[in-house]
């Protein structure tokens, strides 16, 4: 029975079936909330099939001999993974489809670089980028492949599973590493703890994305897991200037940032809080500083561009159409406007990012569009 539904998941995937059953659930939708995605008009529907698609046949031809997508070392095998959930985003599969095998091959990869104590990350202890890079490339990667578990093969699959299972175990064991302060408790920061915090908002918002789509594919995850680490991305709410930050003290608490602006929402929305206030108010603060000065950080130096568009795209379809409908068209004709000819869009500007390069901040910004198509798992509404 579960290879048939697995099946048949996978071919509804393929033909585009599922994109098609949202759209005409628009008229089902309860008239006090109007469906997020009908805030689009049918042209401004081929704009982002033309945009999105374009994208990912740019990123096609940045697959490696050995899977991974074309990036700096420090990127793997997280930008890898964030390819691999860019053409989820858009219906792909790793069983059917024209990027099928592809896509296949970029999972073989990430699980290929599974250390032994279950952290999901290329780079070993001792390297300088091992502490930051390492606890976001865990959770990332641990997201995707929770995201494409049962849409792979049986051999793939049992794989990934065991994958998965190890990196829970990390995770959990990181989260419940003892924190100097009480506030932090619930959360995660770098493999190495900073000076200032043990935890913050910025890493904390994958794992807690890694814990719900892990509980998605029925893996055991017990909900104080999940619930300690929304109590801490509460606590990162600050009422002025009414958004989230960074962290709980030190210069985390100073930051204000779409990005984390976006995390909180996110977050907020995979308890089923999208509708509370604090994250109406933060959507409030999303919406006054918009994405329109293209690849700008616009805030501070830690306001990464394309990082933002993909978590307050996310973050304001959560919200429902009263914030989607401010947001996503405006996103949209800026992204199609500043895309390049070969559907690429230029490195992330902030000079952290910048050497990731433009696989980096074409998938994210995939990932930033494709919300209205509501086909990766994790931010179904």
């Amino acid at each position: 029975m579960q290879n048939r539904l697995r099946a048949l998941f996978c071919l509804l995937f393929a033909t585009g079936a599922l994109l098609m059953t949202v759209r005409s659930l628009e008229a089902q939708e309860d008239e006090d909330e109007q469906s997020p995605t009908s805030v689009l008009t049918d042209a401004q529907w081929d704009q982002l099939d033309d945009t999105v698609d374009r994208a990912l046949e740019y990123l096609a031809t940045k697959q490696e001999k050995d899977g991974s997508f074309q990036t700096d070392i420090v990127g793997q095998p997280v930008v890898t993974s964030f390819c691999v959930m860019a053409f989820l985003s858009r219906g792909h599969t790793p069983t059917e489809g024209p990027y099928a095998k592809q896509l296949s091959r970029a999972i073989d990869f990430v699980l290929s670089q599974q250390q032994a104590n279950g952290l999901l990350c290329s780079i070993k202890r001792g390297n300088q980028y091992y502490s930051n890079t390492g606890s976001y490339n865990h959770a990332i990667n641990g997201l995707m492949l929770c995201e494409v578990y049962g849409m792979t093969s049986s051999k793939q699959q049992k794989a990934i599973r065991s994958a998965i299972e190890k990196a829970l175990a990390f995770s959990r064991t990181l989260q419940t590493e003892p924190k100097r302060w009480a506030g932090d408790k619930g959360g995660w920061r770098y493999l190495n703890q900073s000076h200032f915090v043990d935890s913050d908002l910025s890493v904390t918002s994958w794992y807690l994305m890694f814990y719900r789509s892990a509980r998605n594919a029925e893996f055991d995850i017990p909900a104080e897991y999940t619930s300690s680490a929304l109590e801490f991305v509460k606590r990162c709410y600050f009422e002025n200037p009414g958004t989230f930050r960074y962290g709980l003290r030190g210069p985390d608490s100073r930051v204000n940032s779409r990005c984390m602006a976006g995390a909180g929402v996110v977050s907020l929305a995979l308890a089923g809080e999208h509708n509370s206030e604090m994250a109406r108010k933060t959507g409030d603060f999303i919406l006054e500083h918009p994405f329109t000065d293209f690849n700008r950080g616009r805030l501070t130096r830690e306001d990464r561009y394309f990082y933002g568009v993909f978590y307050c795209s996310q973050a304001t379809y959560q919200l429902g159409s009263e914030y989607f409908v401010k947001f996503f068209p405006d996103l949209l004709q800026t992204m199609a406007d500043n895309q390049n000819p070969d559907g690429s869009w230029a490195p992330e500007i902030n000079h952290e990012e910048k050497e990731l390069g433009m696989v980096y901040s074409t998938s994210f910004a995939v990932l930033g569009l494709t919300p209205p198509y509501q086909l990766l798992p994790i931010f179904q509404r």
